[in-house]
């Protein structure tokens, strides 16, 4: 789930970029860039996934 939210911050930051659109600091590319790398990192360490561990 966090891979496809990753995914969707990593096109609207593209969308910004590439439009030029200007944005407050929020919002800007590189903050939306950060924030998909942050649950693109959560989601390969396992974190929100579904899976049960088993011992």
């Amino acid at each position: 789930m966090l891979g496809m939210a990753a995914a969707v911050l990593f096109a609207i930051a593209f969308l910004i970029n590439a439009t030029e659109l200007t944005t407050n600091a929020v919002f800007s590319s590189g903050n939306i860039t950060l924030l998909g790398l942050a649950a693109l990192a959560l989601h390969v360490a396992g974190i929100g996934s579904n899976r049960v561990r088993r011992r």
